[in-house]
């Protein structure tokens, strides 16, 4: 039997000195487009679009061994951390087997 392992994280950024929703898209494209051209992941804004400050970034690992997912997720996890100054307030992680 194959095991297909989905891990999944959810991102709670604030970037306190933006100013508009403009500024934020251009801060959320920017994490987006650099995290997808360095990792085959899933990622989306995806909540809290109207709220300028607040920043929410959800994204999916998709492989058969979950320990490999996991290191995937938390070195995806430390590059957002390095490629903005927006800081993580909080974040959400889980790996389900399907």
């Amino acid at each position: 039997m194959v095991v297909m392992v989905v891990s999944y994280c959810k991102l709670y950024l604030r970037a306190n000195w933006v100013h508009s929703l403009k500024e934020k898209r251009m801060i959320t494209k920017s994490i987006i487009g650099k995290v997808k051209s360095h990792y085959n992941v899933s990622i989306s804004e995806v909540e809290n679009q109207d709220a300028h400050k607040s920043i929410v970034i959800g994204f999916s690992v998709c492989g058969s061994d979950a320990i490999l997912n996991d290191k995937v997720v938390e070195e995806i996890i430390e590059y957002i951390e390095n490629s903005t100054d927006a800081y993580i307030e909080n974040l959400e992680k889980d790996s389900i087997i399907v």
